[in-house]
């Protein structure tokens, strides 16, 4: 209980010090006081600075007599070193909080003691939120004071606080606009600092800008002022095209786009474009910037499944050897690979419905089928994540496969080998491949 006494009574003699000592100490002159105050300062002596420091903050002189560079303004400075050190070495939290309170008040009697030809407001308010962002886990309330001082700084030179620390007070301070919701703020910080601003400050507004804009039409703006400012900015420009197609604006979107694919021929810019192609039926374009994007990567993956898709855009286009080329081009990059015999099989089904198209279907077409079959049991054999298409694409083909009356007539035994080629008709003589009579 004595010692909690003892505590409370340090409390309130730190937090009413400062200005409790109106003239220099054991009757000294002001010089003498000064020089002594000064030396311990020097020294990292700061008890003992406090102690013949705390007289000029309640006296304020302007000058002293034999200090012929002496300043007011300075030594309220050291006297804020002075009580931050003293916190910074107090072992008790309850001391040092009152250390760092009586700092803050020495801050708040400079500022109504000296005008602005005496002390720079805009450092010292610099200086304070500083401090306040230091030692914020020991002020309440002192991140929200710090950003106080800040913005107090940037009022008043909002252009030196861009340049302050290569721009982190600002970055700091929008970071705060921005989790707080205060766009307006915000903006208006950008728009004030960033003809000022440096490299790292530049990055930062745009990471803010990017946060602010989410509304796709109002970043579609915001984007488009960017790439005014910066026109190859391939990043700018792939986005924009998303959220021109985003935003219905498809036209734009292409323009975009093929501008920048002209600008930089990479995988990405290629394919973006075969997927506006396709997706506007222009399927030979998409085969050519399919057929272009694979020579832009080195990425397997990306060229098989490439590979198949230009497979399946020949198929619909009725060009069923190359699309029969293709497939297995795709399959001999991953041979583990079921996908491509699926492609095949369905790229020989379509035959048999390209070459009876206007007539019945006959005996001598059936057999294509076997055909058919023979792929789809070569995807499931490699590939078992086949098993479900294979199983509905057998349930499809195998009923119009010959019958075993059409095999007696034709003398067809089953396991014999068959060609399946111009034996069965002209329009088969693409195929040349020999299959077994099921």
């Amino acid at each position: 209980m004595k010692k909690y006494i003892l505590v409370i009574a340090l409390l309130f003699t730190l937090s009413s010090q400062a200005f409790a000592q109106s003239e220099p100490p054991y009757g000294m002159s002001e010089i003498q006081a000064y020089s002594i105050f000064y030396e311990n300062y020097r020294t990292g002596n700061y008890d003992m600075a406090r102690q013949f420091g705390r007289w000029m903050l309640e006296n304020k002189p302007r000058t002293i007599e034999g200090a012929n560079r002496f300043s007011l303004p300075t030594q309220y400075d050291r006297m804020i070193t002075v009580y931050k050190e003293l916190a910074n070495q107090a072992t008790d939290p309850s001391i040092s909080a009152a250390y760092l309170d009586t700092a803050l008040t020495i801050y708040a009697d400079a500022f109504e003691t000296f005008d602005e030809e005496e002390i720079d407001f805009y450092e010292w308010h610099l200086e304070r939120g500083r401090f306040y962002q230091e030692n914020q886990d020991n002020i309440t309330g002192g991140l929200q004071k710090a950003y106080e001082d800040y913005e107090q700084a940037y009022e008043l030179n909002a252009e030196k606080l861009a340049q302050a620390a290569d721009g982190y007070y600002v970055q700091i301070l929008l970071s705060n606009y921005v989790n707080n919701d205060e766009r307006d703020k915000a903006l208006a910080m950008i728009d004030a600092v960033e003809p000022s601003a440096s490299p790292a400050l530049i990055e930062s507004i745009n990471n803010v800008r990017d946060e602010l804009f989410s509304d796709p039409e109002e970043r579609v703006g915001f984007l488009e002022s960017r790439l005014e400012a910066n026109p190859e900015d391939a990043e700018i420009m792939a986005e924009l095209v998303s959220l021109y197609e985003e935003t219905g604006k498809r036209q734009e979107a292409i323009s975009l786009a093929e501008e920048l694919y002209g600008m930089q021929k990479s995988f990405e810019n290629a394919r973006r474009l075969a997927d506006f192609a396709k997706a506007d039926g222009q399927n030979q374009q998409a085969i050519k910037y399919l057929t272009e994007s694979l020579e832009l990567t080195d990425n397997t993956t990306e060229k098989k499944n490439i590979t198949l898709e230009i497979a399946e855009i020949y198929q619909n286009e009725g060009n069923l050897q190359s699309a029969r080329r293709y497939a297995r081009q795709a399959s001999s990059l991953d041979n583990s690979w079921g996908q491509p015999f699926i492609r095949i099989a369905q790229i020989y089904a379509t035959a048999v419905s390209n070459c009876t198209s206007g007539r019945q279907i006959e005996r001598d077409d059936r057999t294509v089928y076997w055909l058919v079959l023979d792929y789809l049991d070569r995807a499931r054999s490699v590939d078992s994540s086949t098993s479900s298409t294979v199983n509905r694409l057998y349930r499809t083909y195998e009923p119009v496969m010959p019958t075993a009356e059409m095999k007696f007539f034709r003398g067809w035994e089953t396991g014999d080998s068959f060609q399946v080629g111009s034996d069965i008709g002209e329009c088969y003589s693409w195929i040349g491949e020999s299959t077994t009579v099921r």
